[in-house]
């Protein structure tokens, strides 16, 4: 059926693909932002219940891991402290709740950053479904004009 396709019409047909591939791409790039994003939001929770639990569970040992499967137990000396990474490789000690404020804070940064990801990710999924819906109906006219000059 594409061998009967007039020759302005083929390069229609692929330019639209280019663009749809192109579109496929940033999809993906703003898909792996996205998992990137939601990672460390969850990061960032999971740091926020940890400091509460030490905060609630004084002179007990705990268990931090070192990489590679391995961990040692430990005891918290000072668990109204922590070191907080701000960013550049910056770490500053932080009360628990200066800590937890700051994760909160992070938290809701990263969730308006993920909606507005995922806004643009849907802007470019629709986009996408136009030009797919473009690309089926040039095929369509093109089998439709080989048809009737055969």
């Amino acid at each position: 059926m594409v061998n009967n396709v007039n020759p302005a019409g083929s390069r229609d047909i692929q330019a639209l693909q280019v663009y749809l591939a192109e579109y496929e791409q940033q999809a993906g790039i703003f898909a792996r932002q996205l998992e990137l994003l939601e990672n460390r939001r969850i990061e960032s929770i999971a740091a926020t219940e940890s400091i509460k639990y030490l905060v609630a569970q004084q002179d007990q040992v705990v268990l931090v891991p070192l990489g590679g499967g391995t961990t040692v137990r430990a005891k918290i000396l000072d668990p109204g402290k922590v070191l907080v990474n701000f960013g550049a490789d910056v770490v500053v000690q932080r009360s628990t709740d200066e800590a937890i404020t700051f994760l909160s804070d992070r938290i809701t940064e990263l969730e308006a950053l993920e909606k507005k990801i995922a806004a643009s990710l849907d802007q470019i999924r629709a986009q996408m479904n136009q030009i797919a819906q473009q690309i089926e109906l040039a095929y369509q006219e093109a089998g439709a004009g080989a048809q009737a000059n055969p």
